[in-house]
């Protein structure tokens, strides 16, 4: 813990990852909205270079997340039943990132190395929909953790209304941009930076 800020630590962690993983996804950019699978390969091959590191920083964006999480956490005090069970919410969200991890960290490799392979859409998209679930598990389970925590009420409901909605989308597409995923989990890891702890005594915050 850090003073009256007990999770700042971990939120910088959550921060750090989240700016390095929208810092990876940046060359090459509009490959991502680009339907035509040729002009994906020609813009893939004027930017390989820059393809090629972003897919690295992506990775190591992606990794650095959970260990947010987790940070989060082992930070959480078991004191009492609220924050015992927020303690292992948070501990599931972080094992549903951790595990999710590889099949995304899998799957930036394989666009790296394989360039025309990600134009032309083939490979089995298994990895990244085992992911993308895992995802929304983790995020289900942080809103879980953060209300039952004395958080003000609307961060917790964000992550935990991301995870339906997000869930519905996967479903219905079979895709989602991951983007939005980390959009969640920055603003909790901004949230957990700035999050004063509230005196024993003092009322969750609404």
């Amino acid at each position: 813990m850090s003073g009256n800020h007990p999770y700042r630590r971990a939120g910088s962690v959550i921060v750090a990852g989240t700016a390095v993983w929208f810092v990876g996804i940046s060359p090459v950019s509009r490959v991502y909205i680009t339907p035509d699978d040729a002009e994906r390969l020609r813009m893939l091959q004027a930017g390989q270079r820059g393809w090629i590191t972003g897919q690295h920083i992506t990775a190591a964006g992606t990794v650095a997340v959970p260990v947010g999480f987790a940070a989060f956490a082992r930070a959480i005090p078991a004191l009492g039943a609220p924050r015992t069970r927020a303690k292992k919410w948070a501990y599931a969200a972080a094992a549903a990132l951790l595990a999710g991890a590889p099949f995304f960290v899998s799957s930036v490799a394989r666009r790296a190395s394989d360039i025309e392979g990600f134009a032309y859409r083939r490979g089995s998209s298994a990895p990244f929909l085992a992911y993308s679930g895992l995802h929304i598990v983790a995020l289900a389970a942080l809103g879980g953790s953060l209300l039952s925590l004395p958080a003000k009420r609307w961060i917790g409901v964000t992550a935990a209304a991301a995870a339906p909605i997000y869930g519905a989308v996967l479903l219905a597409k079979k895709d989602i941009p991951p983007l939005f995923f980390y959009l969640v989990e920055g603003t909790v890891g901004a949230y957990l930076m700035a999050w004063e702890e509230p005196a024993p005594d003092k009322p969750m915050a609404a």
